[in-house]
């Protein structure tokens, strides 16, 4: 059994600009997020594709993080998405790599191929170019995925996704999406996230 939470969008995300330093505040995130996933005995795996690594990058520059995460699927072609995480191919015919349905099969390819108790996915259009009237750039999706009760694969899981629009330039946009990639979870971990049954 899968609970999707329903569609939401964010609008006109930046990073707050009053931050002196993003890298920092990204990073005090990562310590965040590891230190609430290793008090609970989690694990995290992750699967990107605008964002090139850049989360798993960030998970993992905090000492200590082989104790809360797995691996990072690194799934940039529609190809290598659909054979490293099963997703199917009439999902990027019908509704495009950047899209809900993409990133929640990236976020089921992740559990299903590792233990990880959360799965993230990112999928996005950072610029500067490959923009669209529909999906201008900044476009941003992510899904988060919880694995519910046993680490075993197959098991059920609640699902959430978001579309984000960032703006700024490329490494912007990528390292915004990092930064919410992060917070989704800490926020679940909060119970601030609660995922609504379809």
């Amino acid at each position: 059994m899968v609970r999707l939470a329903l569609n939401n969008e964010v609008s006109n995300v930046q990073l707050d600009p009053s931050i002196d330093n993003p890298t920092a505040e990204v990073l005090r995130l990562s310590g965040r997020l590891g230190a609430l996933l290793a008090a609970n005995q989690q694990i995290i795996s992750v699967a990107e594709s605008c964002t090139g690594g850049g989360l798993a990058a960030t998970i993992t520059e905090v000492a200590g993080s082989s104790a809360w995460f797995e691996c990072g699927f690194i799934t940039y072609s529609n190809a290598a998405k659909t054979r490293l995480l099963g997703v199917p191919e009439s999902i990027f015919a019908r509704f495009g790599a950047v899209s809900r349905e993409c990133v929640l099969a990236m976020s089921a390819g992740v559990l299903a191929n590792s233990t990880a108790h959360y799965s993230v996915a990112i999928s996005g259009i950072a610029g500067p170019g490959g923009g669209s009237v529909e999906k201008p750039v900044g476009t941003v999706w992510i899904a988060w995925r919880f694995r519910v009760g046993s680490s075993i694969p197959g098991e059920s899981s609640d699902a959430w996704a978001t579309r984000f629009r960032f703006e700024g330039d490329r490494a912007s946009v990528r390292q915004q999406a990092v930064v919410a990639a992060l917070n989704g979870v800490i926020e679940h971990v909060h119970g601030l996230v609660r995922p609504d049954s379809q």
